[in-house]
């Protein structure tokens, strides 16, 4: 506690460097080509990650981790390290409504809408940049932004040939590896390659882990012309660690994993081996940017990505079947799509128009492939499938989009920005759902969105002054869909997203070391947004994520960055927000019935979003050696929108050191980087994730609904995914 309150005194806002709204001109060594970048939004909102910046990080964990110590990002994992499954929360926003891309393709998967970088594992090895964007960004970002965006950016190309290799390994046995190549040929050709292979035990029992991924590109350039073919895609196979634990479990041991638990014949506790999830992804990619003549540009972008996997795993509570059994189930799908852009350039103004079309078939099915009762193995011999469905997606949308100059003075400008999308949505479903295998999917949605943009950035000398609004308009996924029943069709969610930023830079004292300062005021405001409101559905029994009308996040982000001396530097950022869903009604199951209750709880915490959140880097670099520690402490987090106090995650921080030393190798011309990283320093004993189940024990009033929690209290059963204390990891990587 007394580390937390001496971080929190030092920790003062930092703005960081503005997302710039005018176009870029980056002139290429290999063959001086204008690439042209998107017209911008004006906004104070958004962050960019160079490739170096992400090296000194990356030990093999995830992309999120590698992106916490930018403001409101919050991150947990399954298996306790960040290398299986990975998560992460903007301003408390689930990734789920976070539209991620790569090289302006989208990542999100189209019916979940949820980005798994388990299945690109080691990503950031082969990333160039990372642009994050909090709050709605722009049109181009895709369907799924509806809170944050994160575009990453894999092309790269140099005018003379790049090798690079590199290994480490650390606690828990966990390795990597990795070689990649950039080669210059003749022509102005270029072709690049990557391979990485990461194993680990992680932290929690048999979470393990064992992934690899692959990238490739062959492109040409000239002075008008940009053109690349890239091919990129991963395989993950991991035990599961999704279940979470009790509070008494995590008090008898952090590592317990109940995944794939059972009694055997003999009355033995026993874990079944093959508790895997399983999937492979493989994407292709086809870009074209032409300059036709000074002030006229166009980019044409065709791509298609496929998966396939399944994942198997012991349960006991099949409706069909009164014995233990062993399921199966699996899944294969395709995206692919085309994304055209025009782009005129001109002193006063910059103007970009296209739009994008993408379509998405994806099938589910499940099989039973063993059962413990005999007698029960003729229903699964003659019901091997017992279900399958298919869902078909078209998203297409069209958009234009400009920055107006009303003045560009050297010393002075300001700059109005507009952007208009309209998008449309085709969503059906058909089949039979896991949850009932009956013939009870018959979904087909055609939704259409308006979402415009606008804002303005006024400079003078060294202050800068963004304002911006958006809306953005988001469907449902197909769990809502699979769980609710005729009463209780989900309605498409929509979000105002206002914001205001400030940012002044400057030098410290006379010796020209630069600082900056600013302040972003954020407010987003919710309707029918779709959240846990523990009612059962009337089909599956689930618990129903339903539209709640009005519900809001408000908040401030300070961030401070300065250079004290040649070689040290200080960063910071802190988050202060107030999330609130707006006169919340909750269904709570009655004890020891198949009934529920409705309870009134008036405004309510949203879950999973903490109040305030804080980072702290202090920066050392001199002569070939550079040292970071990053410490991040955050809130109390509700875990459900009961306002439980018994039902939350408990305030933590975390610091975590990395040191690397690099060496000039002679001769060769190239390097040798040695690298250490010690994650959560102080050993601390935390949990990032979990979730609650609510029920009533007390008899109820009579004649009384909704009821309150003043009448009657509610009881929590919370379960956790505890995260790994102290461990340790380092290794080299070779670049020449």
């Amino acid at each position: 506690m007394k580390r937390l309150s001496l971080f929190l005194s030092g920790c003062l806002g930092m703005l960081p460097c503005i997302a710039s709204d005018t176009v870029t001109i980056v002139m290429n060594p290999l063959a001086d080509v204008e690439i042209t970048a998107p017209v911008k939004q004006a906004t104070a909102h958004s962050q960019t990650l160079d490739k170096s910046q992400l090296a000194k990080h990356n030990q093999g964990q995830n992309l999120p981790y590698l992106i916490s110590q930018t403001p409101s990002v919050t991150v947990s994992s399954d298996d306790g390290l960040g290398i299986g499954y990975t998560y992460f929360r903007v301003r408390g926003t689930d990734h789920g409504r976070i539209a991620v891309s790569i090289n302006d393709v989208p990542l999100n998967e189209p019916e979940s809408q949820t980005v798994y970088f388990v299945d690109l594992p080691d990503l950031a090895t082969g990333v160039e940049s990372v642009d994050i964007q909090r709050g709605v960004g722009n049109s181009t970002n895709g369907g799924s932004d509806f809170g944050a965006g994160i575009n990453m950016q894999t092309h790269t190309h140099d005018s003379v040939s790049k090798f690079s290799v590199g290994f480490n390994g650390g606690m828990y046995r966990t390795f990597r590896e990795q070689v990649s190549a950039s080669i210059a040929l003749p022509h102005r050709w270029y072709a690049t390659a990557r391979f990485s292979k990461i194993n680990s035990d992680g932290y929690l029992e048999r979470a393990a882990s064992d992934l690899y991924s692959y990238a490739g590109s062959i492109g040409y350039f000239s002075p008008k012309t940009q053109a690349y073919a890239e091919v990129l895609g991963g395989d993950e196979t991991t035990y599961m660690a999704w279940n979470g634990v009790s509070r008494a479990e995590l008090d008898s041991c952090r590592r317990y994993n109940p995944a794939g638990k059972y009694i055997d014949d003999e009355g033995n506790t026993a874990y079944y081996p093959n508790q895997h999830d399983k999937y492979a992804q493989q994407h292709a990619q086809l870009h074209w940017n032409q300059r036709w003549t000074p002030n006229w540009h166009t980019v044409l972008t065709l791509h298609y990505r496929h998966g396939q996997g399944y994942y198997e795993q012991y349960r006991t509570d099949f409706e069909h079947l009164a014995s233990d059994y062993v399921c199966r189930q699996q899944m294969e799908n395709h995206f692919f799509g085309a994304i055209a852009q025009f782009k005129y350039i001109h002193e006063q103004a910059e103007l970009q128009a296209g739009g994008a079309a993408h379509g998405y078939v994806g099938d589910e099915w499940g099989n039973i492939l063993w059962t413990r009762d005999k007698e029960q193995a003729s229903i699964a011999y003659f019901f091997p499938e017992y279900y399958r469905n298919q869902g078909r997606k078209t998203d297409a949308n069209v958009f234009a989009r400009a920055n107006w100059f009303v003045i560009r003075q050297s010393l002075q400008s300001l700059t109005l920005f507009a952007d208009l999308q309209y998008r449309y949505v085709r969503y059906a479903l058909t089949g039979t759902a896991e949850t009932t295998g009956s013939d009870s999917l018959a979904v087909l949605r055609n939704y259409h969105f308006f979402n415009p943009k606008a804002g303005l950035t006024y400079e003078r000398h060294r202050h800068r002054l963004a304002a911006n609004f958006a809306m953005s308009n988001r469907e449902p996924v197909k769990t809502n869909f699979t769980e609710s029943g005729a009463q209780e069709v989900p309605l498409p969610e929509r979000l105002l997203d206002y914001e205001l930023g400030y940012l002044y830079q400057g030098s410290w004292g006379g010796r020209q070391l630069p600082w900056h300062a600013g302040v972003n005021f954020y407010g987003m405001d919710y309707y029918n947004q779709l959240v846990l409101t523990g009612k059962l559905s009337a089909v599956t029994d689930a618990k129903l994520t339903m539209n709640v009308p009005r519900s809001y996040r408000i908040g401030v982000e300070c961030e401070w960055a300065i250079d004290w001396t040649p070689w040290f530097r200080w960063e910071a950022n802190v988050t202060l927000s107030r999330n609130r869903i707006i006169d919340h009604t909750e269904w709570v199951d009655i004890a020891g019935t198949d009934q529920q209750a409705e309870v009134h709880l008036g405004d309510v915490p949203i879950a999973m979003s903490p109040s305030w959140l804080a980072n702290n880097r202090f920066l050392f670099h001199t002569h070939g050696f550079s040292a970071t520690v990053h410490t991040q402490a955050v809130g109390k987090q509700y875990l459900d929108n009961t306002m439980n106090e018994e039902a939350t995650l408990k305030p933590y921080c975390v610091t975590n050191l990395l040191l690397d030393y690099t060496l000039r190798l002679p001769k060769t011309g190239g390097t040798i980087t040695f690298l250490c990283t010690v994650n959560n320093v102080f050993n601390t004993s935390y949990e990032s994730n979990g979730g609650n189940y609510t029920c009533i024990l007390a008899p109820l009033p009579s004649n009384q609904s909704p009821l309150t929690t003043s009448q009657i209290p509610l009881t929590a059963s919370p379960w956790y995914y505890a995260q790994a204390g102290i461990n340790v990891h380092a290794g080299f990587r070779i670049d020449w």
